[in-house]
């Protein structure tokens, strides 16, 4: 299958999972009206710092579109699987186009819903520490594999550990990623207040 790509570091995407995005740049305006004249499906892939682009990402279809008088796009993705970029395609538009290959959803192990609670508990303390503007008492309603999706798209970590949570193959493997992550930063900065 080949789709239009959207590079954008720090944007990452989930299969069954909403993205909404502005769109402003004109290559990006073109990218969604191609979309739209065909299957609405859109390509989310990260940077690496050589400014390659990663070959595994998230395809999703525009659900929701709207045009502003200034000819900008306010959509919505929902993510609807993971790819492998199997090539570049060359096209004569401005945006990137590549043939991708599905990748098989995650290996839906349910987790048990007691490990929420350490999840939540260290969440809410790097969410302070932060100052991520999120309704905590929303979000801890959620069944425990889409609050670790929603944490990964969400929270202002690396590109790399947002890519390595994207590329985990088992929902047991993002928990023990997710919490790793939360509790390394939390120790990071309370290293770093200690010290000041």
């Amino acid at each position: 299958m080949k789709v239009p790509i959207f590079p954008l570091n720090g944007a990452i995407m989930f299969p069954y999972t909403n993205l909404p995005l502005n769109i402003f740049e004109e290559r990006y305006i073109d990218m969604v009206d191609y979309s739209l004249s065909k299957n609405r499906i859109v390509g989310m892939v990260q940077y690496k710092p050589n400014n390659e682009i990663y070959n595994v990402g998230c395809y999703g279809k525009i659900t929701v579109f709207n045009e502003t008088p200034d000819k900008r796009y306010f959509i919505n993705l929902e993510g609807k699987s993971c790819f492998k970029i199997v090539r570049e395609v060359n096209s004569e538009y401005k945006f990137r186009m590549c043939e991708i290959e599905a990748l098989n959803d995650y290996n839906n192990n349910n987790l048990n819903d007691k490990l929420k609670i350490d999840l939540i508990n260290n969440y809410k303390k790097y969410n302070k520490i932060k100052n991520i503007n999120l309704n905590l008492e929303e979000v801890s309603n959620l069944n425990i594999v889409d609050l670790l999706k929603l944490i990964v798209m969400v929270s202002p970590f690396e590109t790399s550990i947002k890519q390595m949570c994207l590329e985990l193959k088992s929902n047991t493997d993002l928990y023990e990623n997710v919490l790793s992550t939360l509790k390394i930063e939390l120790a990071s900065i309370e290293q770093t207040n200690s010290i000041n």
